[in-house]
C-alpha cells in the first residue's frame, strides 16, 4: 500500500465527503452486512488505513458491541469517519493499532478498490 499524501483533501471531514459516496457492499466486511441506507457500515477497517495513507497518524481501535471499531488519530486529534455507522455512542477507549490489523478486518484487493474508485471520483469532481 501506497502513501496518498499529496491529495486534494485538507482534513478528513472534506476526504469523508468524497469517500461516503464511493463506499458500497463490495468494499465493506463482512460484505453481505452492508446497506446503502448506512453507507458507513462496516467500513471502519478500510477507512482507517485510507485516512492514514492520506494524513498519516495512527489507527486506533475500540471495542463495540459488534466488534473491532477502527478510527485514526492524527496531530493529536481522533477522527472517526465511520462514526455515523453506530445507533448509540462509541465507548472509545484509544487501542493503539496498526495498518495490518485494520487490513486483517478487510483486505488488500477491498483496498485497492476502495482507494481507485476514491480517486475516479476525485478525477470526476
Amino acid at each position: 500500500m501506497t502513501s496518498l499524501k499529496t491529495s486534494k483533501f485538507a482534513t478528513p471531514i472534506d476526504l469523508y465527503r468524497v469517500i461516503s459516496r464511493v463506499w458500497s457492499g463490495d468494499t465493506s466486511s463482512p460484505t453481505d452486512a452492508w446497506s446503502p441506507s448506512n453507507p458507513a457500515q462496516n467500513h471502519c477497517s478500510i477507512t482507517a488505513l485510507v485516512v492514514q495513507a492520506y494524513f498519516g497518524g495512527d489507527i486506533l481501535c475500540t471495542r463495540t458491541v459488534g466488534g473491532t471499531h477502527f478510527y485514526n488519530l492524527i496531530d493529536g486529534k481522533k477522527w472517526d469517519i465511520t462514526v455515523s455507522q453506530f445507533k448509540e455512542p462509541i465507548p472509545y477507549d484509544d487501542t493503539a493499532s496498526s495498518r495490518e490489523s485494520a487490513l486483517a478486518d478487510t483486505s488488500p484487493e477491498k483496498y485497492a478498490l476502495l482507494t481507485s474508485r476514491l480517486e475516479a471520483e476525485m478525477n470526476r469532481v
